[in-house]
């Protein structure tokens, strides 16, 4: 199954919380833990969007973002850079290569659901029918 959010996490940890939070709140999930591996991923099951560290080994995430938004396949994918380099110059850098939102760690649950929901929508697993037995 295609995933709804690719993370991007070297830290196992918080890899790991990511991975509930947006699981819990209803998106497929999918995860890799270096800069190559998410070009690799990316290219090859095109999620709908992407959770991505800026410090990342073998290529930090200002390369992948720089990357991807020069791919035109990957041009318009919807990518959250969470971070812990939360200075004013990180986010600039980062949003002036395209990022789509940009969290500083340590984030609130809610902050990562609210943003992942505002980039690709609803869950669809949360989406529930409402049935009214008689």
């Amino acid at each position: 199954m295609k995933p709804d959010v690719l993370i991007v996490e070297d830290e196992p940890a918080i890899l790991t919380s990511l991975e509930f939070i947006l699981h819990h709140a209803g998106w497929a999930t999918a995860c890799v833990t270096d800069g190559e591996a998410a070009m690799q991923y990316i290219q090859l099951t095109r999620p709908r969007a992407v959770v991505l560290d800026l410090m990342l080994p073998k290529k930090n995430g200002f390369e992948v973002l720089k990357a991807l938004r020069a791919d035109p396949r990957t041009h318009d994918l919807p990518i959250l850079i969470l971070t812990a380099k939360g200075q004013q110059q990180d986010k600039l850098t980062a949003m002036e290569l395209g990022a789509s939102g940009f969290i500083t760690k340590p984030y609130a649950n809610s902050d990562v659901v609210d943003a992942v929901n505002e980039l690709i929508g609803t869950p669809p697993l949360s989406k529930k029918t409402n049935i009214e037995l008689s």
